[in-house]
């Protein structure tokens, strides 16, 4: 086999590769990039030659990568953000932020409580900077930053491997949220018997069980499950017009409350709290976007004054 030679390769080619991993087709690559589509699939292809791998197949929705993409991304993108680092020293500060981006990985009850804030105070602390929100939980927060498909993560849970940096930000807790309109006139407040005999709707990525569940279980209760769905924004619409109600974190139950007119209602039945962390990989602070990001984020995150649930009235 011949090797092959830096000296002679065009290592632009790593960011036709990066920008077809992350959009998933040549056309959006080629307008991430500023160039033709003709110039990203003739880059694709001596992409194709210089790894003797197809890289990407095409399938219905796109270009799907092949195994050999999947281990290469992680490497090409550090190769990539060490060169982005490098010309950072040259142009530091908010000044070189123009056409950079920082990706956030965060379930979507994060992002319904902090990401209006996020990209309010990221436009101040750093113009220019694209924040890109990128959708995972707990059992993906690490492989996700140490493949670098995120470059910080706000979650709870999962931060633990020994490769990772992660400071706890707050504590958190669950509220109710229902339709206003189920409700008895002042009412304010749910009994164990209204929680229990009243349908559920369970956010859940598998679907059956959930942390109400356990609790209930725990005290010889149970519940019964309308519907469930992954994601928690979906509750403005699956709430609205019924008598289900739902149990999600505070954080989150707040800013729906906010924006879809539900009601916030205290959690009758004592739920556990848990950790708010933030995550990042340590060598991804020496790139000055992803620095400042951090930090912006971090102050936000440290004053938001988490509350563990609303509190039940005496």
């Amino acid at each position: 086999m011949n090797q092959i030679d830096i000296e002679s390769t065009d290592l632009n080619l790593l960011k036709v590769f990066e920008a077809i991993y992350d959009e998933g087709g040549a056309g959006r690559a080629a307008l991430r990039l500023g160039v033709t589509q003709s110039a990203v699939s003739a880059a694709l292809a001596r992409l194709r030659v210089l790894y003797a791998d197809p890289l990407f197949v095409r399938t219905g929705r796109g270009l799907s990568p092949s195994l050999r993409a999947r281990e290469l991304r992680p490497i090409i993108g550090e190769a990539l953000d060490k060169c982005r680092q490098s010309l950072s020293l040259a142009r530091p500060g908010a000044a070189g932020f123009g056409g950079r981006s920082v990706t956030l990985g965060l379930s979507d009850d994060f992002e319904i409580a902090l990401g209006r804030e996020a990209i309010a105070a990221l436009a101040v602390a750093a113009p220019g900077l694209r924040l890109i929100f990128r959708q995972t939980h707990s059992r993906l927060v690490a492989d996700m930053l140490m493949a670098r498909e995120v470059d910080l993560v706000i979650a709870s849970g999962g931060l633990t491997a020994p490769t990772l940096q992660r400071v706890t930000v707050g504590q958190g807790g669950y509220a109710c949220l229902v339709d206003p309109a189920s409700l008895a006139p002042g009412q304010d407040a749910l009994s164990v018997e209204d929680f229990t005999r009243r349908a559920h709707v369970l956010v859940s990525s598998g679907g059956f069980i959930g942390v109400v569940d356990e609790v209930l279980h725990d005290l010889g209760l149970n519940r019964r499950v309308l519907a469930a769905t992954t994601h928690f924004s979906a509750l403005a619409f699956l709430l609205r017009g019924g008598e289900a109600l739902a149990t999600l974190p505070a954080h989150a139950a707040r800013g729906l409350a906010e924006v879809a007119g539900l009601r916030l209602l205290p959690c009758p039945i004592a739920m556990p709290g848990y950790a708010i962390e933030m995550g990042w990989r340590a060598d991804a602070l020496r790139d000055e976007a992803v620095a400042v990001a951090r930090r912006c984020l971090l102050g936000l995150l440290q004053g938001f004054g988490w509350v563990t649930a609303p509190a039940l009235p005496e």
